[in-house]
């Protein structure tokens, strides 16, 4: 039975063990919603150069001695200052996320600080919404035009001021399409770097700045990490603002597709235990990513893995849950709590979402592949069986339970379905990952402690054979190919 089409607004207590769960609707559709609101912005929103972060995103993550308790801290490295946004905007949100998720965006944005006054209309002056002239694009202004190394020692942009978008970048290809907008792949004509180029959708100049994009940027500008994606600098045209990103060559969706070149084992555990470090770092640093997907992990030649598209990502607090919208996380990768409406929950949403990329590693396809919310949860069960209070304590309390509870009882065969490609150490891991009952699911820090990683061989081994592939492989390639197919199977049935 699906789930009811129309609920109370008032929300409905709930509780799994010591965590309330809070009712709210979810949509009834097979994938996430990444819809977001948006918030106004004024006129002449400006922008500003930004070195480390600011006090105010300091608020945005945990304190240091929260950080503390989640493990050792992860390799501190100096980077070049990047811009950063700032205006003064009024926050608009939907109703279908709870109180807590509403306070996250608002404490610590990195768009509450005031323009210059001669930027701020006066109190009587009303907001313009005529769009302005058409200008060339804009390279914010960065602190060294020089050539400045990353963290890995390759060289990064660092676009002088007033540049226009021709005299900078040449683009090569479009890479990837998101809600706000295209990705391409552009060549700095200067430095011969290439980098990424995420372009966010601003026509609508009345519904303002994404909050989805607001908080990508407020994210990426804190995360320092081998395992998750840089942001270089923020650019500005007539009509759309520029993310400019170190470029990746490939997507696990994309490289997963093709038949040039194959993984080794050493090769898989790799991409896996790199997965599962920039998850590591995130769970540290208090962010859920609530995306984790294969075009959202990117390869590059090198075989380096990197997490990439914080859309979608919140902060949460590790000693109390928050509550937040179920309607999260693409269908395939979304853990059964969410199918089963909670709305309380931390990082252990992310790790499901692991345990699905791991085993698609190996079989080279997503394994749980639903229609609709309640084909979803009847694809888990056909694998894993179907979950029983005694596997997951807090089931029958789940807002969804009496609604979506299985009609049958079904046994599960992971281990008989998975064991020509898993090796035992791995499929104990991917259990473990998969696990029902969330708070019996392993954590990052854990998995990458398992004897997967510790005790069986062969070690871990970068993919660098991936720079003797033809082409770069991406979803977008990945889709076009399949309608391609499609329609030449289309035309052989007329």
């Amino acid at each position: 039975m699906p789930p009811p089409a129309k609920v109370p607004r008032t929300s409905t207590k709930h509780h799994l063990g010591n965590s309330p769960i809070s009712y709210h609707p979810s949509s009834t559709s097979g994938w996430a919603d990444h819809d977001s609101p948006r918030i106004r912005k004024t006129s002449k929103a400006g922008f500003r150069p930004i070195g480390e972060p600011s006090s105010a995103v300091k608020l945005f993550f945990p304190r240091d001695e929260d950080d503390d308790e989640a493990g050792p801290a992860a390799p501190q490295h100096k980077f070049p200052a990047s811009p950063n946004i700032h205006s003064e905007v009024p926050a608009k949100r939907t109703r279908d996320e709870g109180a807590a998720d509403r306070a996250e965006d608002m404490r610590g944005s990195i768009l509450s600080q005031p323009l210059p006054s001669q930027q701020v209309p006066g109190p009587r002056e009303p907001i313009t919404k005529t769009p302005p002239a058409p200008q060339p694009m804009q390279v914010l202004p960065s602190v060294s035009h020089a050539m400045e190394p990353d963290a890995e020692g390759t060289p990064r942009p660092s676009s002088p001021s007033g540049t226009t978008c021709k005299d900078l970048y040449a683009i090569v290809s479009q890479v990837g399409e998101g809600t706000f907008g295209k990705v391409y792949k552009a060549r700095n004509v200067v430095t011969n770097v290439h980098v990424a180029l995420k372009r966010i959708r601003m026509e609508a100049e009345k519904d303002g700045f994404p909050v989805t994009a607001m908080r990508e940027i407020k994210l990426l500008q804190s995360l320092r990490h081998q395992n998750v994606v840089r942001l270089y600098e923020m650019m500005v045209s007539n009509g759309s603002v520029y993310m400019v990103f170190e470029y990746m060559d490939h997507d696990l969706t994309g490289v997963l597709s093709q038949t040039q070149f194959s993984f080794s084992e050493a090769n898989l555990k790799s991409l896996c235990s790199q997965m599962l470090a920039g998850l590591a770092y995130l769970h540290r640093k208090g962010v859920i990513h609530r995306d984790i997907k294969g075009s959202n992990i990117l390869i590059n030649n090198r075989g380096e893995l990197k997490l990439a598209d914080f859309g979608l990502a919140r902060f949460y607090q590790k000693r109390r849950r928050s509550d937040y919208t179920n309607r999260v996380i693409t269908l395939w990768y979304r853990p059964p709590e969410l199918l089963f409406g909670a709305t309380v929950y931390g990082p252990e949403v992310d790790m499901w979402s692991a345990g699905c990329i791991m085993l698609e590693l190996f079989t080279k396809k997503p394994v749980f592949q639903g229609n609709d919310e309640i084909h979803q949860l009847d694809v888990i069960y056909r694998i894993l069986g179907t979950p029983s209070t005694e596997r997951w304590q807090g089931l029958t309390v789940l807002p969804w339970y009496e609604l979506v509870k299985p009609k049958d009882v079904i046994h599960g065969h992971f281990r008989d379905l998975f064991s020509r490609w898993l090796s035992p150490a791995a499929l104990d891991l991917a259990e473990r990952l998969l696990a029902y009952d969330p708070t019996q699911r392993v954590t990052a820090l854990e998995a990458l402690e398992a004897p997967y990683f510790k005790e069986e061989q062969p070690p871990p081994e970068l993919p660098v054979d991936l720079s003797t592939l033809e082409g770069e492989w991406h979803e977008l390639e990945t889709k076009r190919e399949r309608a391609k197919k499609r329609r030449k199977l289309e035309n052989g049935l007329v």
